[in-house]
């Protein structure tokens, strides 16, 4: 993993308002906790931000390569804003938590959560942590890609079986010949086969 990479933690204020409060007092210095941890780990720490409506902004000026999401109680309402700014920029997201209701984990992880970790906030475990989750995350990314690529495989198939039809069918061409034709316009326009056969679509829907 790459010793420069850039994280943003998304966390609440830690700022203590009542100093007899001692859970706000202990969640503080978890927090805390994390973020030297990251430090000591070589990671750059580039902000620390809340979930709110500007969460989507900040993230896209400061291009994180990695998200970890550090709340309690206000756990679910920070990872859905983090999931709603990360919706057109995938990151991996990692949230911390040291609450021991699991009922929301697979929310979490259906959601894109790579890796949700409770109680494992000691600093030799943050590197495996998010080593773990970058690869995950990396995996994923992959197999949406190598699916996307199939999805559009199997569409421009479809309009280019389509465009071939109709050109045998107007111009009484074998298939081959068809096939030919569109690929000879490809060829000297520059353009890719499907492109050419949804543009020859076009014009035939258009002329009727």
């Amino acid at each position: 993993m790459n010793e420069a990479l850039r994280i943003v933690v998304v966390a609440p204020d830690l700022a203590i308002e009542d100093q007899s409060d001692d859970y706000a007092i202990s969640q503080a210095e978890r927090s805390r906790s994390l973020r030297i941890g990251l430090l000591e780990n070589g990671f750059n720490l580039v902000a620390s931000l809340p979930a709110d409506v500007f969460l989507t902004e900040r993230l896209a000026q400061l291009q994180p390569d990695m998200i970890i999401v550090d709340a309690e109680s206000e756990a679910r309402d920070a990872l859905e804003h983090v999931v709603m700014a990360t919706r057109d920029a995938r990151r991996p997201i990692v949230m911390f938590t040291n609450d021991s209701d699991t009922r929301h984990v697979k929310d979490a992880v259906a959601a894109g959560v790579s890796a949700y970790i409770v109680a494992g906030l000691s600093a030799e475990r943050i590197r495996p942590i998010l080593d773990v989750a970058m690869a995950r995350f990396q995996h994923e990314q992959a197999l949406r890609q190598e699916l996307a690529a199939t999805k559009s495989e199997l569409h421009n198939r479809k309009v280019i079986d389509r465009a071939k039809g109709l050109l045998m069918q107007r111009q009484g061409l074998s298939e081959q010949a068809a096939f030919e034709k569109m690929r000879k316009t490809a060829m000297d326009k520059g353009l890719k086969l499907a492109d050419v056969a949804q543009r020859m679509l076009d014009v035939m829907d258009l002329l009727g």
